[in-house]
């Protein structure tokens, strides 16, 4: 009998899923916003459809509490595990996600919350600033340490632009602070300018990424990879979306201020739809250039199936684009693809979360070996050799959920 395994301090359950937590649980989280953010959209929302949106926006901020809450105590508990998380060159690129989840409850806030009096517009103009802020202070590290390493274009995919989809979304946020804020408050212009700046700036930064993945296109993504193609339609999408809102809402705030000229923000709403709409093309071009080969290229393995949530939140911004087309070219066919997408949006919810629940309850994801919460244990632990490997030599370990043969992402 081995006498050191022998001698091993017992490792509890618990222990091991707060050791193997990580970053990549918030996606579960956003794809659950995904679902009332496209569900407030409909063209016709009855009461049951309210009832249901506002059930998964508390979904959605228990799943927050709780992957913010075990990410916590394994930052007490396990620092290096924390650490060793925080500066993964890989593993790295999710901890942007938190903002991004953020996101997701400041909008159902705005939506289920304020209509009832539950907040008033002077906290959620405060939440907008919060929100900008923890978006700049999250990004402008983990670029840093994104950039401070080489990454071998060969595994290079639109997720690594998961760095910058925050400060992106700030536009998003803006545009629904913007409709519970009266147009001539002054503070109104002030959201409307940040929103238009974050938003060139997330999306052109994340357009780059993008670029970079086409030109190096040698082949559809596969594996844990092919997910990651859905990413792409996200920068397109999600700015179409932004500027026709922010541009609708330009039309109010420039005349109130008396600013740049009388008809500026009717000159600022038309560009934008313009604008939108071809982005809005080159978003669901993405969508099926990732979507027809993904079957056949997805593996389906269990211990994967955190990376196709990435089916959900990055189809948002088009497909909720799709609703505001039909309103301002009056065509019924954009209402009608609207609901189809947003019934799809439902039933993949519904799929990717009974099976995530089954890979928790199997083990398969967030889960950690014995040796590894031990070695992050005791005090006179050090890393085992194979931690200095480079993560493009290391070999997926399927059996206990983790596959770190390259950039393991949505």
């Amino acid at each position: 009998m081995n006498t050191a395994s022998s001698e091993r301090p017992p490792v509890s359950s618990l222990a091991r899923r707060i050791h193997g937590w990580s970053w990549q649980a918030f996606p579960i989280g956003m794809g659950t916003g995904a679902v009332y953010v496209v569900l407030s959209g409909l063209h016709h929302r009855s009461q049951p459809v309210i009832v249901i949106e506002t059930f998964f926006f508390f979904l959605n901020i228990a799943l927050f509490t709780l992957n913010s809450t075990t990410l916590l105590l394994q930052a007490i508990l396990y620092p290096r595990q924390a650490l060793r998380l925080l500066k993964d060159p890989v593993k790295g690129i999710f901890v942007p996600l938190v903002v991004l989840s953020l996101a997701t409850i400041i909008i159902g806030t705005i939506n289920y919350a304020w209509p009832t009096g539950h907040v008033g517009s002077d906290f959620v103009y405060a939440l907008f600033w919060v929100y900008t802020a923890f978006a700049v202070f999250t990004c402008f590290p983990m670029l840093m340490i994104w950039f401070n390493n080489p990454h071998d274009l060969s595994h290079f995919t639109p997720a690594y632009a998961f760095l910058v989809f925050p400060m992106m979304l700030v536009g998003v946020v803006a545009f629904n602070v913007l409709k519970v804020m009266d147009p001539a408050d002054s503070r109104a212009l002030g959201v409307l300018l940040a929103g238009y700046f974050f938003q060139g700036l997330g999306f052109f930064m994340t357009f780059i990424y993008i670029c970079i993945y086409i030109i190096r296109f040698t082949g559809f993504l596969e594996g844990h990879q092919a997910n990651g193609a859905f990413v792409a339609c996200g920068p397109p999408g999600f700015t179409a979306l932004a500027l026709i809102n922010l541009g609708s809402r330009a039309r109010e705030i420039l005349p109130k201020h008396d600013l740049i000229s009388p008809t500026a923000g009717e000159i600022w709403f038309s560009a934008s739809i313009m604008a939108a709409l071809m982005l809005w093309g080159l978003a669901v071009f993405f969508f099926f250039f990732a979507a027809l080969p993904y079957w056949f290229k997805l593996h389906k393995h269990l211990n994967e199936i955190l990376g196709c949530w990435a089916l959900t939140f990055p189809n948002v911004g088009w497909i909720a684009a799709m609703r505001l087309f039909g309103d301002i070219f009056k065509v019924r066919g954009f209402y009608v693809t609207h609901a189809i997408m947003a019934v799809i949006i439902c039933l993949a919810w519904l799929i990717l979360f009974v099976l995530t629940l089954v890979a928790f309850w199997r083990g398969l994801i967030f889960h950690s070996k014995d040796e590894d919460v031990i070695k992050d244990t005791l005090p006179e632990a050090v890393e085992e050799k194979d931690d200095d490997m480079s993560i493009y030599d290391r070999k997926p370990d399927h059996h206990h959920g983790r596959d770190i043969s390259g950039p393991n992402m949505v």
